[in-house]
């Protein structure tokens, strides 16, 4: 496959992951506003400035962090790299670029997706209010191309590419939400186990659609059994440790394909990386630091990504 078109499908499905994962937590952080009206904007939106670690933009840009300059920001700003919209929009110039390579059902769906976006983002005005419905249809919409792409793509190489991108990102977005609400979130001592504390543990938990399978397993909300859920449940499939274990057998699966050695840089990460979270347990987590835990985390997936672009990509044709 050449480089090129791998790359393309690479990014189409980090990109449309990236814009699933934005559109969740706006959306859920919309609806944490009602229960918390009481909490200034600046607590209240910035964290999720934060979570795409877009901060300094989003100053020079809006500088106040209302609900309405960080809504349109994250979701319709084109001058936002990681914005809904760049995403979707950044996507399906990927898919134009490599039509032949992928099905008419697959680029219909990518085209309509960002005539849907685009057309919201004309309308910006008139959709804050009722944010929530359009929200849900960029979720709906991620999660529809994901079976269209199962069900239409032939699940060989550039199929793989494609899976591994949605881990990598899932991962990232996995990880940073966490780190927000446990480093950003609660500034207070006096806080912790409150009836606010626990509003914003059920809210990460519903950003990453783990609130349901969390409530099946363990009942009752624990913060550290919510932080043991997201980053070592072995089942979960937003977890970091499911989404880095299935990177590792995807990429293994690449690589024989090429049969290329399976240590390259990016695998041999990838394998530690999944080795390390099987055995760990959340008590050293919390014991080693929780931020710094998860910053070594997305030290780590940042350093894939690179290793993946540098073996596979960055080669000429």
């Amino acid at each position: 496959m050449l480089s090129r078109v791998a790359n393309s499908i690479y990014w189409i499905n980090r990109y449309i992951e990236r814009a699933e994962n934005y559109a969740r937590f706006v959306g859920v952080n919309t609806s944490l506003a009602l229960d918390t009206a009481n909490i200034p904007d600046a607590m209240q939106w910035m964290p999720l400035v934060a979570t795409t670690a877009d901060e300094e933009l989003f100053k020079e840009l809006y500088g106040e962090p209302s609900q309405e300059n960080v809504f349109n920001f994250l979701i319709f700003d084109d001058r936002n790299f990681n914005s809904v919209y760049s995403c979707v929009m950044n996507a399906r110039e990927n898919a134009r670029t490599i039509r032949e390579n992928i099905s008419i059902e697959m680029w219909e769906h990518i085209n309509g997706f960002y005539y849907l976006v685009r057309n919201a983002s004309k309308n910006r005005h008139n959709i804050l209010p009722s944010s929530r419905d359009f929200l849900k249809e960029v979720v709906q919409g991620s999660q529809l191309l994901m079976g269209i792409e199962d069900s239409t793509i032939s699940h060989t190489e550039g199929w793989h590419f494609g899976k591994l991108g949605r881990y990598i990102e899932r991962a990232d977005k996995t990880a940073r939400i966490l780190d927000v609400k446990y480093f950003l979130l609660l500034p207070s001592v006096e806080e912790v186990g409150s009836v606010l504390d626990m509003i914003q543990w059920s809210s990460v938990l519903k950003s990453v659609s783990a609130f349901m399978m969390y409530r099946r397993t363990y009942g009752q909300l624990f913060p550290q059994k919510i932080i043991e859920f997201l980053i070592l449940d072995r089942y979960f499939p937003r977890s970091v440790y499911y989404c880095t274990v299935n990177a590792q057998h995807i990429l293994k699966s690449i690589l024989k394909s090429h049969r290329a050695s399976i240590k390259t840089p990016a695998m041999r990460k990838l394998a530690m990386l999944s080795s390390e979270l099987y055995y760990t347990n959340v008590k050293e987590i919390i014991k080693f630091g929780m931020h710094e835990y998860i910053d070594r985390l997305q030290t780590i997936i940042n350093e894939v990504n690179d290793n993946i672009h540098e073996t596979f990509f960055a080669i000429k044709n």
